[in-house]
């Protein structure tokens, strides 16, 4: 596919032309799009955390990493970043690390699970 095509039209097209993409599980050329609207609106969380979830969902671990932890230096209680970065760090083997991103995530959505201890 022609990069123009990730590209073409206003920012709201490409949102709505990434969206199509994520949920056809088309994570690659989601990423495409949305890497093209996060550098023109980097303040913006919405195109960033759904470039993370791409990355996440096309193995690409450590780019998924650096986007949630863009997301969260923008809005440090997202708690879906916070899930997300800790489950990113889990599945590349770094629990230790994945731990306080994920009781954080809990105690942002009161979601402490059967066996927590309150």
């Amino acid at each position: 596919m022609d990069d123009t095509y990730y590209e073409f039209g206003t920012p709201a097209d490409r949102w709505d032309r990434a969206r199509l993409f994520f949920e056809a599980k088309e994570y690659v050329a989601a990423a495409r799009i949305l890497g093209g609207l996060v550098e023109e609106v980097p303040e913006q969380v919405a195109p960033r955390l759904l470039l993370a979830r791409a990355y996440y969902h096309s193995a690409r671990l450590t780019k998924a990493e650096a986007e949630l932890r863009e997301v969260l230096a923008l809005d440090p209680v997202e708690d879906y970043a916070r899930l997300m970065l800790g489950r990113t760090l889990e599945r590349q083997g770094r629990a230790a690390e994945a731990a306080p991103h994920l009781r954080m995530a809990a105690a942002l959505t009161g979601d402490f699970g059967p066996d927590a201890v309150r």
